[in-house]
């Protein structure tokens, strides 16, 4: 298969939306990052996701919507998710929520839950590309499974090509870092953090969030290794070690720093560029300089841990 790379403009989506519609895969950027988008109605387009990017079936995924309405139609919407999407949406925050009658999603997509995490995203490409196809677009980063989220184009096509139709390029992400994905039930429980403060969510809805309980995968970004370059990597690093790759935070000596002035946001939004160049180094070990575990830094160090945990044999 040759991959596409298809330009940001009226022809870039209309092709975008052709391949959509009749199966294909296309990833597209979000504000977050890259993701790999099939029509979330398609059984077989989903399936083609997990086979592009060799992902265990067992890890749901998120549907991308246009707009709150279509969000409604397919899940239940109590008014904690109003609240949230009223105040967070177009932007990088996931709900999960009961799936209603007739939703009509391919059962790939939650991985057989009763479930299903919806997004309405900020970059104005995806926006239009969703609303134009008027369909729910299942989306994962578009990425080898485990492997880094991609921020650019490139980093989709160096991971995908010859494995999707296209690719939309809309230049680099702004967040750099995936949604925060919170659960609506009984209580509203935070299933990964990402690319919103949860202290942001926590004062919109008047309520602390509660931590995921059990080891079941409600949400995706939860395996213990993902997002890892193919080097090792060593982190809380107060000084350097000879040979090893270098990435800084804060003003410090290094090959790429994530912010030198300490500015979290920036980091984040460097995070995933930063460890795609110095995994192309091809050095045996990243090391990696302390971030605040405060606001945004949590979700850092969310990625940065299961980059550097054990991989799968």
């Amino acid at each position: 298969m040759q991959t596409e790379h298809l330009d940001s403009d009226e022809r870039g989506l209309a092709r975008a939306c052709e391949l959509l519609g009749r199966g294909g895969l296309v990833a597209f950027p979000t504000e977050t990052v890259y993701g790999l988008g099939a029509d979330a109605t398609d059984d077989r387009a989903v399936a083609r996701i997990f086979e592009a990017k060799g992902r265990p079936h067992f890890n749901p995924l998120i549907a991308h919507v246009p707009d709150i309405a279509m969000a409604r139609r397919l899940v239940e919407w109590p008014d904690a998710a109003d609240r949230l999407a009223q105040a967070f949406w177009p932007g990088p925050l996931t709900l999960v929520l009961p799936l209603r009658p007739g939703h009509g999603i391919a059962p790939l997509v939650t991985a057989g839950l009763q479930t299903l995490g919806v997004r309405l995203p900020g970059a104005p490409l995806a926006r239009q590309l969703l609303a134009r196809l008027g369909r729910p677009v299942a989306a994962p980063s578009a990425n080898p499974s485990g492997r880094i989220s991609p921020t650019e184009a490139a980093h989709v096509l160096a991971g995908l090509d010859g494995r999707i139709e296209a690719v939309l390029d809309g230049g680099p992400c702004e967040v750099g870092l995936e949604s925060t994905i919170v659960g609506i039930g009984d209580r509203a429980v935070l299933l990964r953090e990402g690319g919103l403060p949860v202290e942001a969510v926590e004062q919109c809805l008047g309520e602390k969030l509660a931590a995921r309980e059990g080891d079941v995968l409600t949400a995706p970004g939860q395996m213990q290794s993902h997002y890892a370059p193919g080097a090792a990597m060593r982190l809380d690093a107060g000084e350097w070690r000879p040979g090893e790759l270098r990435l800084g935070f804060g003003p410090v000596e290094s090959d790429l720093n994530l912010s030198r002035s300490g500015d979290l946001v920036e980091a984040a939004a460097n995070l995933f560029h930063h460890l795609h160049a110095l995994d192309a180094m091809e050095g045996e070990v990243i090391a990696v300089s302390p971030v605040p575990e405060t606001g945004i830094g949590r979700a850092i160090n969310d990625r940065l841990r299961r980059a550097a945990a054990p991989r799968d044999s």
